[in-house]
């Protein structure tokens, strides 16, 4: 099937969402019985570690870490919103920094300010939406990120995103409970489909569409380690209790540029290889041999390719080995323990 379509269905009982391009699936957020990435407590500051200038924290759904701990004692009530998943046996990785974020707008209480996505450059347009947001915020001392997705879109439908986003940042802040509470829940993978996947689509909501559409299809080819990359080539995606090992074969190709084709091929296909499968933390590549003076080449495919993909990763570099790690942010629980 031609074109974007967004797919909103369950698994099992749990919330999903698939996108589909020209038939291939890009990306799918699947629900978990973990906190989800945006939720705010009033936390309570339970015990500092020492040497890592950091402090546990009692939650309504158990322990979480903070960093950069600077006037905070133990006993003492915060707000902070977890950033993402923890692995197993660890606590919820949880930050001060509170976003509250939408389709359109990123409200930012403790960051004053108004910012508009550097993606638009049109001036005409970023005056007419300096104009919605202040119209909107008036004297609010909040700050605001009008996110690349504003151009050309519906003034009313910006003005009213913002509002909605200030008004829960403004709740949130007002609050001055002194228990550990919940104060807003993480957005779940429908919600998320229409914030971030805004390119023109066709949505389908109707049930069954991930079995119509070749969505679970695709699923079956995620769970498997091995993605093609053309021409024989192919790379496994393996994860480890330590760090996610990719190793780049050339298949039945033996030509001199066997290696840097195929590791080539492998920068392009990564980011979807690893976002579908929701694998993050340390990755190594293992790549096929190639030539010291192609390193750079293969480096910028990556960098390119990352670029594009909405999960923060740090290239890091090469090993003494000849390997090239990377760091990723745990964005997504990696998909075989939700799909237990």
């Amino acid at each position: 099937m031609k074109g974007r379509s967004i797919i909103l269905d369950h698994l099992g009982d749990r919330e999903a969402a698939a996108l589909m391009v020209d038939g291939r699936l890009e990306d799918l957020l699947i629900d978990a019985d973990a906190p989800r990435p945006g939720t705010v407590y009033r936390a309570i500051a339970d015990r500092p570690v020492k040497g890592q200038g950091g402090m546990f924290l009692k939650t309504p759904d158990g322990s979480a870490f903070l960093r950069q701990i600077k006037g905070l004692a133990p006993g003492q009530a915060i707000l902070v919103q977890v950033t993402g998943y923890a692995e197993p046996g660890k606590a919820l990785p949880v930050t001060q920094k509170l976003l509250f974020k939408s389709r359109y707008a990123i409200v930012t209480p403790d960051a004053p300010g108004l910012n508009i996505s550097r993606a638009i450059k049109d001036e005409a347009e970023r005056d007419r939406l300096l104009e919605i947001a202040h119209d909107v915020l008036a004297e609010a001392k909040t700050g605001l990120i009008l996110r690349s997705s504003c151009a050309g879109a519906n003034a009313e439908e910006i003005a009213d995103d913002i509002a909605q986003m200030a008004e829960l940042a403004a709740r949130v802040a007002a609050d001055d409970s002194a228990g550990m509470e919940t104060l807003a829940e993480g957005d779940g993978p429908h919600v998320l489909a229409w914030r971030d996947w805004v390119a023109p689509a066709e949505v389908i909501t109707d049930p069954g569409g991930f079995e119509d559409h070749g969505v679970l299809d695709a699923l079956d080819a995620v769970r498997a380690a091995q993605v093609g990359l053309g021409g024989g080539a192919s790379l496994y995606v393996e994860p480890t209790r330590a760090l996610v090992a990719v190793d780049v074969n050339t298949g039945s190709d033996a030509s001199l540029a066997a290696g840097i084709k195929a590791n080539m091929a492998c920068a392009r296909a990564l980011p979807r290889a690893l976002r579908l499968r929701g694998l993050g933390g340390q990755i190594v590549l293992d790549l096929a041999p190639m030539p010291k003076k192609d390193r750079r080449a293969f480096e910028t495919a990556l960098r390119q390719s990352f670029r594009a993909d909405d999960v923060e990763t740090a290239l890091v570099g090469w090993t003494p080995l000849g390997h090239y790690e990377l760091q990723r942010k745990r964005a997504r629980l990696p998909i075989e323990e939700v799909l237990i």
